[in-house]
């Protein structure tokens, strides 16, 4: 049984290309969570599913005029996210809509215009390998780019931790310290943006975010600690990509969907049985104490 298990963990990594894949799990299982975390601490877990896709026009407009180049692919895609952060934000500004309504209308925009962008190639498999993503198709350079990337977010979100928090918890109070919220505001949707383009290669867009926000929302089930549920995530993101690799080896299942439908069934677990605010914690549901009935006064006459 033990030798079983032991050839089912390490008999895929013989090959180059697991390894490969494994290693680039690995990165972006240490970075998206904690972007996802401080996403949902801000009640904006929607608008990095609205990210994801509006960065589709630039990759697509990237690999129709270089054919399939990641760096400036993931350059395009850069360049979108943040032009569609930029009007979603100026929208907001001038009208006074909410931006994660400007956001869920520019996206639309944005997923549309790319897919058109891309049907221009002729080829319904780049189209594909771009909206849902191939990690088993990552190679060393590739492997390098998305490490450095996800280093470079890594050390960013360290340098300004304490400044992102105090600004998705009181912006006020951040402006009141000599700093001007709106920029930390928007260094934060830059690395969401920064973010999903690393993962788009291999999750694609469609599904670059679910490694973001599903294991952020599970942990929100298990702590109430800043600390406790950036650990958390990361735990979950980590066996989500791990299990849902070797499980796609051994089945010959899509890597990518393998491991967000195990992100999904973390979550689905922690909304069951996590200890804070989980389902099973609620039921039964805590009766209602009731006050004993005080005797009538019967008066005389």
């Amino acid at each position: 049984m033990l030798d079983s298990l032991l050839w089912w963990l390490t008999s895929p990594l013989d090959y180059g290309f697991m390894r490969r894949a494994l290693a680039a799990c690995i990165a972006l299982s240490l970075t998206a969570p904690v972007i996802g975390v401080l996403l949902t601490l801000r009640g904006m877990s929607l608008m990095g599913e609205a990210l994801s896709h509006a960065i589709l026009p630039g990759v697509a407009v990237s690999f129709l005029l270089a054919g399939f180049s990641l760096p400036l692919m993931m350059l395009g895609g850069l360049i979108a996210g943040l032009v569609t952060v930029a009007m979603a934000g100026s929208i907001s500004t001038i009208s006074g809509l909410r931006e994660d309504a400007a956001m869920a209308s520019l996206f639309l925009v944005a997923m549309a215009a790319g897919v058109m962008v891309m049907s221009l190639s002729g080829s319904p498999l780049d189209l594909g390998h771009v909206l849902f993503g191939s990690i088993l198709a990552v190679d060393t350079p590739t492997l390098l780019l998305v490490t450095l990337a996800s280093s470079a977010v890594l050390i960013t979100v360290a340098i300004a931790f304490r400044a992102l928090v105090v600004e998705c918890l009181d912006p006020g109070f951040l402006t009141l310290q000599g700093r001007h919220a709106g920029w930390f505001h928007a260094l934060f949707m830059g690395l969401v943006v920064a973010s999903l383009v690393i993962g788009f290669q291999t999750l694609g867009t469609l599904m670059a975010a679910g490694l973001m926000l599903l294991p952020a929302t599970s942990a929100r089930y298990w702590s109430r600690r800043l600390e406790g549920m950036i650990a958390i995530a990361v735990g979950v993101a980590l066996a989500s990509s791990v299990t849902g690799l070797l499980a796609s080896y051994h089945l010959g299942l899509p890597s990518g969907p393998c491991i967000i439908l195990l992100a999904g069934v973390g979550y689905l677990a922690s909304l069951l049985a996590g200890p804070r605010g989980g389902l099973l914690q609620r039921w039964p549901p805590p009766r209602r104490r009731q006050c004993p009935a005080l005797p009538r006064h019967r008066g005389g006459s």
